[in-house]
């Protein structure tokens, strides 16, 4: 690519006591093959060293910019003020423990044509930084288009994958904080454009137990005891995110978003749902597009969504 005239890429970086590997990261970002760049640090109030290290690398590379929370915002609305404060036309967003490769930015520049959003595969790392020997294309399927049914009950876009043209921002923003802005913006992106995708590894995805995500279950399993049955609270909280996406005033699809959160609320208290399980053998290609391993085939998967929960707990407290 020739570097002349290119659009200036924004990388949004949040920091939150990171200091570990932020360095790794650091370096990784400073010295992309793309050079028209400018890095938005928005530290999140961290009591480490995180912006020590920062302001380290500012005074050898003045293209990062330093911002401070005077209180904590969170993951997700720190992310929101980070492209907030974001003046190029593509931007794209940093995690803070990741490593990338040093081409990154120039593929997606030059991979984004008429999309909104691009992103691509990655390779996962232990928290020592050695190869965990799988791919984020080895757990999901990797999405390419414009159809928004794909990201209403799985997600194959990490944030630190994502580049996104800024006019997206004008769609997506406000990010609710209870919700992964990177499901956010790929559901949005699909609603009113479309997305792209790399199919090459371009970061390495470091997995630790402090991690937003925990793509390898690295986390310690709760003691169910404690809890509430963990069926009902995954659906809870897939109703509560099916809701804000049937709340989107741009949905492509706003009927079946619609019946699609009706009958998986009236799911959480009957015995049977034969009309939801109808309306995923109807749109079973799109809504388990993502998943790459399922426990049963197709005909068996619908099936068992036949069960209302209100069933599956009496089965549970019958049988253990």
């Amino acid at each position: 690519m020739n570097q002349q005239n290119t659009p200036l890429v924004s990388i949004a970086l949040c920091v939150y006591n990171g200091e570990k590997f932020l360095r790794e990261q650091l370096d990784s970002l400073v010295n992309q093959t793309y050079r028209n760049i400018e890095i938005i640090a928005v530290d999140d109030r961290s009591s480490d060293s995180s912006m020590a290290i920062v302001r380290e690398y500012q005074q050898r590379f003045p293209f990062i910019k330093i911002f401070e929370n005077e209180q904590n915002l969170g993951y997700v609305k720190n992310f929101e003020k980070a492209v907030n404060l974001c003046q190029g036309d593509l931007i794209a967003l940093s995690d803070q423990d990741d490593i990338w490769d040093l081409d990154k930015i120039r593929l997606q520049v030059e991979g984004i044509g008429d999309s909104l959003l691009i992103y691509h595969d990655s390779a996962l790392i232990n928290e020592d930084g050695s190869d965990a020997d799988k791919k984020m294309s080895d757990i999901v399927n990797l999405y390419s288009g414009d159809n928004p049914k794909i990201f209403l009950l799985f997600n194959c876009i990490s944030g630190h994958s994502c580049m996104i043209k800024k006019e997206l921002l004008s769609w997506a923003l406000p990010f609710h904080k209870d919700f992964f802005h990177d499901q956010w913006l790929a559901y949005v992106a699909a609603n009113v454009g479309s997305i792209a995708v790399i199919n090459q590894c371009l970061v390495q995805y470091r997995q630790h137990s402090s991690s937003s995500t925990d793509i390898l279950n690295k986390r310690k399993k709760v003691n169910k005891k404690y809890h509430e049955n963990r069926d009902i609270v995954k659906m809870r909280k897939e109703l509560k995110w099916l809701k804000h996406c049937n709340g989107y005033k741009y949905n492509k699809y706003p009927e079946f978003v619609n019946k699609l959160v009706t009958l998986f609320e009236e799911r959480l208290d009957t015995f049977f749902s034969f009309e939801y399980s109808n309306l995923l053998r109807e749109d079973y290609d799109s809504l388990y597009y993502i998943p790459r391993y399922r426990k049963s085939n197709k005909k068996g998967f619908i099936n068992r969504h036949i069960w209302g929960m209100r069933a599956k707990l009496l089965w549970t407290r019958i049988f253990g």
